[in-house]
């Protein structure tokens, strides 16, 4: 037993992981409400170029920083369509984001564009514009506040990958430290 106390507290990320997998594991196996479905629907994934990280001409440390503490971002190069609730909406080409906002410390577990990319796709044009563009024309854009804007984010990652618990944690995490992005676009008033 104090050989794998040991290799626990050594391995302690691992150690992290494994319990949080089991915990998520448990939540959804006894999970019988089936609630929060908002009919996230697409025909295609978005179509997505990266955007290249601007180290040439930094300086050495200067691009070793933005290497190590900088974000991948995305450009959406094609229109990207889906429907909530039954109204359909629109993410134009040439927006561009940068998926769920995960620690680099966490990006070897959880990829800011894997599980998490449809909810932080849609959640990140509405923190940058405040609402949802419906598609078509004479439409109302679908304003948001910023729990709004969390909750649409952690409804389509339950409804896209199933996984209540780390849907739930990204949501929480949004909700005590996304205010910074969400005021820093009202600042620049997107």
């Amino acid at each position: 037993m104090e050989i794998v106390i040991a290799l626990a507290v050594k391995f302690w990320q691992w150690s992290v992981l494994i319990a949080l997998i089991i915990l998520g594991f448990v939540i959804n196996s006894f999970d019988k409400l089936k609630g929060n479905k908002i009919g996230f629907k697409y025909k295609e994934l978005p179509h997505m170029q990266p955007v290249t990280i601007p180290t040439k001409g930094k300086g050495f440390w200067s691009a070793i920083l933005m290497w190590l503490l900088g974000t991948r971002k995305w450009t959406i190069v094609k229109d990207f369509e889906y429907t909530l609730n039954g109204q359909q909406y629109i993410i134009h080409k040439g927006f561009e984001f940068d998926g769920a906002s995960v620690p680099k410390f966490l990006a070897t577990f959880l990829s800011p564009v894997g599980v998490l990319l449809m909810g932080g796709l849609v959640h990140d044009w509405a923190y940058k514009y405040a609402s949802l563009e419906p598609r078509g024309k004479n439409k109302t854009l679908l304003v948001l506040d910023q729990k709004g804007a969390d909750k649409i984010f952690r409804d389509i990652n339950i409804e896209v990958n199933g996984f209540r618990f780390l849907s739930y944690l990204a949501y929480w995490a949004l909700r005590i430290g996304g205010f910074m992005a969400w005021n820093g676009h009202r600042k620049r008033d997107k």
